[in-house]
């Protein structure tokens, strides 16, 4: 029940701003004392699941462009393999930092942006291939060597980009099924599955499952500036706690 409780609050943030699964669900089972390398073997697990049910709920529902997933799909998956092979052999600890004090700035950027206008601008047409290709590789990269990444990462930049924060936060999340499985088959051979304690997994799954849909109706119901000042304010907690996690002062 308490994995159920964590899956739960974790996916209502992440089906809702398009981030911090990951990194909500390993805080939650660190705190409780579950050793750290268990606690990110557990949640990119269920995130296979969970990202599964998400993106779909955001595809029904009208939240994902179908050419902006391509465009960061292919790239992402090369990015998250490529990221845990060199995580098994390279501290992740300077690269979390550097894209720590990114997102630090980006989020800065996107609350500004939605608090200051009292209209919003958002594109017509979404970012080319030169901004998302590259964008996909390194949020996964990240994500998988610094164990969260891809939802910040992603999210923030097309946000940032003046794309529509539900399209943003739907494709991103649809997108994450396809990465997240990629790392997840990645770290089953390099670290073994048996490592993983799969009771974990199951409790973060159900209660990922059951939130997943009613994130997803948030995020496309919540208006576009309430929506945008929330990913920028919680761009800005989560980079500060990533930054400070990394320079050992938590």
């Amino acid at each position: 029940m308490i994995w159920a409780v964590v899956g739960f609050l974790a996916q209502l943030i992440d089906g809702t701003l398009g981030m911090a699964y990951g990194v909500s669900s390993s805080t939650a089972l660190i705190s409780v004392g579950v050793p750290s390398a268990l606690a990110s073997a557990s949640v990119h697990t269920a995130e296979v699941f969970t990202t599964l049910v998400s993106g779909s709920s955001h595809f029904k529902i009208g939240n994902v462009d179908r050419k902006m997933v391509l465009r960061l799909v292919i790239p992402g998956i090369f990015g998250g393999i490529v990221g845990a092979l060199v995580s098994t052999n390279v501290s992740g600890k300077p690269v979390s930092i550097a894209v720590g004090l990114v997102l630090l700035t980006m989020g800065f950027i996107i609350l500004y942006k939605f608090v200051s206008k009292s209209k919003v601008h958002v594109r017509t047409q979404n970012p080319s291939s030169k901004t998302l290709v590259p964008l996909g590789l390194v949020a996964a990269f990240s994500d998988a060597l610094g164990g969260g990444g891809w939802g910040p990462i992603a999210t923030t930049t097309l946000v940032t980009n003046n794309v529509k924060p539900n399209e943003a936060i739907g494709s991103v999340n649809f997108a994450e099924f396809f990465v997240t499985t990629a790392e997840t088959i990645s770290f089953l051979f390099l670290i073994g599955p048996e490592n993983f304690d799969w009771l974990i997994i199951l409790g973060l799954l159900a209660g990922g499952l059951i939130c997943a849909p009613m994130a997803a109706w948030m995020c496309k119901k919540l208006p576009h500036r309430i929506l945008g000042i929330l990913v920028g304010a919680t761009v800005m907690v989560l980079s500060v706690r990533m930054i400070l996690r990394f320079a050992g002062l938590m």
